[in-house]
């Protein structure tokens, strides 16, 4: 099914001027040392696989020797960058163990690992390029969703901190059937809570590799999230269905289980408290989204055919006749945050000054 709904191959959108000077005025834009072009002058490169034997298909890059020591330093100083305050004081300390370069995707980025010499913690960073559309999704993910995202971007180049947790399609494989009743009532809350997210933000292809389940220890019990991983078609497609990970084959698992553990009751209730959460984030933080949303609807971030198929869509799924007027992604995006932050202040009886 999700073949069918989403396109083969996404084009990557440039970051326009308007949309540079709202991360730089975020403390997103920072110059850095190195660029995503740099790393792709490897000269040699061997598989990857897991400790099963199977192929991960990234590949361990290598550089000539005259080059390593260089990249090496630029690599470290992103990661102060990224983590700290970008001084050279902690890079004698840190270590580039390894640089993998994943060709499946639209991203193709490179994944690096920094290690701390001193206590041997480690930590992962990706390096891709800055697409404009990816790079709404961070900030939109960052500022709508329970969780905060690490990441810069300076002219071409995107820097993402590593989102921990355990890959969907993995923990949907090694099964969940073990779990208790209440481990899997809670599992499924969360994901219609995610559903719901991933529709009012307009993120799609969130098949079940796209995403992580984090699991939280309390007390006598554990908690799980589940967090988005993937930015890379935001607000780009035409179907609605894209943006509901409920109609992705590869989460059929979790669909089962929500019909299988909740009632209808539950999961209307689940819903209504997301929108309430996102609609009280959107409130909190009205100028900055509308700056965002002003940037994203003067940019070209999909098609004119995808705009048309997916303002019909939701204008059929809401019966909202605004989106018909809609020139745009961004101008969607925000006639639907309208509507969801409308139907809380009609209940909430809660006013924007």
């Amino acid at each position: 099914m999700a073949d069918k709904l989403i396109s083969k191959k996404k084009p990557s959108y440039l970051i326009s001027a308007k949309f540079s000077k709202y991360l730089t005025k975020y403390s997103r834009n920072v110059k850095m040392p190195i660029f995503y072009e740099d790393l792709l002058r490897y000269s040699g490169a061997v598989e990857v696989h897991d400790k099963s034997g199977v192929d991960t298909l990234w590949l361990r890059v290598y550089y000539p020797d005259h080059e390593r020591s260089e990249i090496d330093r630029s690599l470290k100083k992103i990661y102060t960058i990224l983590h700290a305050d970008g001084s050279d004081n902690s890079l004698p300390y840190l270590n580039i163990d390894e640089i993998d370069y994943c060709t499946f995707g639209n991203s193709k980025p490179f994944r690096i690992k920094v290690r701390n010499v001193l206590n041997d913690n480690y930590m992962y960073m990706y390096i891709k390029i800055a697409d404009a559309s990816r790079v709404y999704g961070l900030e939109l993910e960052h500022l709508l969703s329970p969780d905060r995202i690490n990441f810069l971007v300076y002219e071409n180049t995107l820097v993402e901190s590593h989102i921990q947790g355990i890959p969907g399609d993995v923990f949907i494989r090694d099964g969940y059937e073990h779990f208790s009743s209440r481990d899997q009532k809670q599992l499924s809350k969360e994901f219609v809570k995610f559903n719901e997210r991933s529709i009012i933000r307009l993120l799609g292809d969130m098949r079940s590799y796209n995403y992580v389940i984090v699991p939280t220890h309390d007390f006598d019990q554990v908690q799980y999230r589940i967090r988005a991983i993937d930015f890379d078609q935001q607000s780009y497609e035409g179907r609605l269905k894209v943006y509901m990970p409920q109609f992705l084959l590869e989460n059929n698992k979790f669909v089962d289980m929500v019909h299988a553990n909740l009632r209808e009751e539950s999961i209307e209730q689940y819903k209504i408290e997301e929108r309430s959460a996102i609609s009280k984030r959107i409130i909190r933080i009205y100028d900055r989204i509308q700056y965002l949303l002003d940037c994203m609807s003067q940019d070209q971030i999909s098609s004119e055919e995808k705009i048309e198929m997916l303002k019909r869509q939701l204008y059929e799924y809401t019966k909202d006749a605004k989106f018909k007027k809609c020139d745009c992604m961004g101008s969607i995006l925000r006639v639907g945050f309208d509507f969801v932050v409308r139907n809380y202040e009609n209940v909430n009886h809660y006013v924007i000054h």
